[in-house]
């Protein structure tokens, strides 16, 4: 079965692209980075523990 263009066009949907798992993959590990450092700075607020160079 082949489609025409005017039938192509009015597609919608589709399956899940290696753009978007990509992208859901670097989301994911762009809030565990922020909740490791939010974890680290509130540790070292809370154990008066600063790393002074």
């Amino acid at each position: 079965m082949e489609l025409k263009n005017n039938e192509l066009v009015c597609i919608v949907g589709g399956s899940i692209t290696t753009s978007m798992i990509n992208a859901v993959t670097k989301m994911a590990t762009t809030i565990l980075k922020i909740g490791q450092t939010i974890g680290s700075v509130l540790r070292r607020y809370i154990t008066n523990s600063y790393c002074v160079g």
